[in-house]
């Protein structure tokens, strides 16, 4: 199905094409996640109690971990979609236009009558401190009646970041509708990882691959683990350890992210891997843990193992770095010239 006009303010004009096509049925992974415009400011200094400092700059970037993940799959050739909710505001249409313009099928993204789009209000000092405060908005507002089984139903795997409040519950309700058939992909973040284990149990009883970063595995999983084996609260438990813990717990892949230490993954196949990082100048990290993400997923469904799987996604993560935001999201043309280079036997 067409329409000269989407369902909020963008239309086929604005992105320079004769139609926009939202109504995509078979699509390789849907994200479903908070949508936020980061707000950066820059300021000299970040101002304690009662004190005061001065905006020196600022810029407005659409953001949250799924959809930047799914952003990243699409321009490696995956067909995307997204569940989200916005609002009818600047900050929604943005959103809206960054999916749409990164060519993100939008059929699944969920429309406010009223309420503000979700946004990240960030201060980043000149010696590089920050304060994020965060305004969800309609993000906390979705319902499972709000959602499409019939398009999530023929993706070939769901991917979950975390929400502030109360959208979760349309996550954990979502489990009960989809096919078994459906792999589930979960990056719980810091949010979920400080809510504790019970919070999330039933979202990781179902999930089959886990992509989590070292500090949010040690937050969430240590104490809930030494409790549940009885293991002396002295002992130290290691990534490996706690991923182990999980795999045989029934996550299929377990995936610790450990920044410039590379990264560590186990499967129920009994393989494990430990890929060094590829060394880049940084500019901006913040994409990494995402951008890693779609390089996992792309290797998943296009079935390497899981050794090359993680070579892919940390290239895949380098790229991202170099540049701010997703401003060098890897394309489809340099992974397989990457891979064609890597691999090639």
């Amino acid at each position: 199905m067409t329409e000269e006009k989407c369902s909020m303010n963008i239309t086929a004009e604005d992105l320079g094409v004769d139609e926009i096509v939202y109504d995509a049925i078979d699509v390789d992974v849907i994200g479903f996640g908070a949508l936020n415009v980061d707000k950066l400011y820059k300021v000299a200094n970040i101002a304690g109690i009662d004190g005061e400092s001065f905006i020196k700059g600022e810029e407005n970037n659409p953001g949250g971990s799924a959809a930047n993940t799914i952003i990243g799959l699409s321009k490696l050739g995956l067909i995307t979609s997204y569940i989200g909710k916005i609002a009818g505001d600047e900050e929604g249409d943005l959103l809206e236009y960054n999916l749409m313009i990164n060519d993100v099928y939008t059929n699944n993204l969920i429309y406010a009558d009223k309420g503000n789009s979700g946004k990240v209000l960030g201060f980043i000092s000149d010696d590089g401190d920050r304060e994020l405060y965060v305004d969800p908005g309609v993000n906390d507002e979705i319902s499972i009646d709000e959602i499409n089984p019939l398009n999530i139903n023929q993706t070939k795997i769901l991917h979950y970041s975390s929400f502030v409040g109360d959208s979760i519950n349309a996550q954990k309700e979502l489990l009960d509708i989809i096919d078994d058939s459906i792999i589930l992909s979960f990056d719980p973040g810091m949010l979920y990882a400080e809510y504790g284990v019970e919070y999330i149990e039933s979202i990781l009883k179902r999930t089959n691959i886990l992509l989590i970063n070292e500090k949010e595995l040690k937050i969430l999983f240590e104490d809930y683990y030494k409790e549940k084996l009885n293991i002396n609260d002295d002992k130290e438990l290691s990534f490996r350890d706690l991923a182990v813990y999980l795999r045989d717990d029934g996550i299929d892949t377990v995936v610790v992210k450990r920044g410039s230490q590379g990264v560590y993954a186990i499967n129920n196949n009994d393989f494990e891997v430990k890929a060094p990082a590829f060394e880049v100048d940084a500019v901006d990290t913040t994409c990494a843990g995402d951008s890693f993400n779609a390089g996992f997923l792309f290797a998943y469904l296009n079935e390497y193992d899981l050794a090359k799987s993680c070579v892919i996604a940390n290239w895949v993560a380098s790229k991202s770095v170099q540049g701010v935001g997703i401003s060098t999201l890897a394309t489809k043309e340099e992974l397989m010239e990457f891979i064609e280079n890597e691999f090639d036997d």
